[in-house]
């Protein structure tokens, strides 16, 4: 079975930030925007956008988003690999996170293209972001 889907391209681009859970949480952080905090045993991640992070912290630049038009039930499966398998066929890695309502792909800006060729080839739509 195959799922179509519509995916919503935002503007800007964000970094992936390593951080020690033991330095504690950013003052850094913004109020509004994007923003996605993992905290693990060992190692603390954000996804926010790249112009508010400080110099000199681990970090990774250069990310696009693409929002799936959600909402997805919990139960609702195949719908992250629909994306994710294509895009590893054209050599393009993700970066995948989950809301409560949808999953988020990142994809290095470099790969756009052939990310694009490759969602709309595997029968998804990308559309602009409306804000």
């Amino acid at each position: 079975m195959t799922i179509a889907l519509t995916l919503i391209e935002h503007p800007g681009t964000l970094a992936v930030v390593r951080l020690d859970p033991a330095d504690g949480w950013p003052s850094w952080l913004p109020p509004t925007g994007f923003l996605c905090v993992v905290r693990a045993e060992r190692e603390v991640s954000i996804v926010v956008d790249a112009g508010v992070v400080p110099a000199g912290l681990k970090a990774e630049a250069g990310w696009l988003r693409f929002e799936f038009q959600g909402p997805f039930a919990f139960e609702a499966t195949g719908i992250l690999a629909s994306v994710a398998v294509p895009l590893a066929a054209a050599g393009v890695g993700i970066f995948a996170l989950s809301t409560f309502d949808t999953d988020h792909v990142l994809i290095k800006a470099e790969h756009r293209a052939a990310a694009l060729a490759a969602l709309e080839a595997a029968g998804h739509h990308v559309v602009p972001s409306p804000a």
